[in-house]
């Protein structure tokens, strides 16, 4: 898995066009502001109070997470430090490389987490058990 660090996430302003009376029109585009090609777009919604979504890491995967709708906390985690992101705008995306442990939760009612991926679903891709992910880590760190 790749050693990567808390640094190597980061809150992206998307493209955002305002056009007064008719609303708001953001944008993500492949290698504009979305820095990976999105091959899967997915999102969540209806998270009951007090429930929290992720909990996992990949290997590979590059994902960009923006609400869309309402707010909520996503908490990043390289192994050695954590970070966490209160994501309550449409116009900001969360930028999470692979070797990233994440948990999202304090959902706000009616909160619509977006989520752009840039691959299909790969259930080998996962690390789903926290201890796995550290044992992960800290073999990379070995090899390097």
């Amino acid at each position: 898995m790749k050693q990567s660090r808390l640094e190597d996430c980061s809150l992206i302003s998307l493209d955002t066009f305002n056009h007064n009376r008719r609303g708001n029109l953001t944008v993500c585009e492949n290698g504009s502001n979305v820095p990976f090609d999105v091959k899967r777009v997915y999102y969540l919604y209806d998270v009951p109070g007090g429930e929290s979504r992720g909990g996992h890491s990949h290997k590979e995967l590059h994902e960009m997470i923006v609400a869309v709708s309402g707010s909520f906390t996503v908490t990043l985690d390289d192994g050695s430090e954590k970070r966490s992101y209160l994501l309550n705008r449409s116009n900001k995306g969360l930028h999470i490389v692979p070797g990233i442990w994440r948990e999202l939760d304090d959902f706000s009612s009616g909160a619509v987490c977006l989520v752009l991926a840039s691959d299909k679903y790969v259930e080998a891709d996962y690390i789903r058990l926290y201890e796995d992910f550290l044992l992960s880590k800290n073999q990379s760190r070995s090899t390097d």
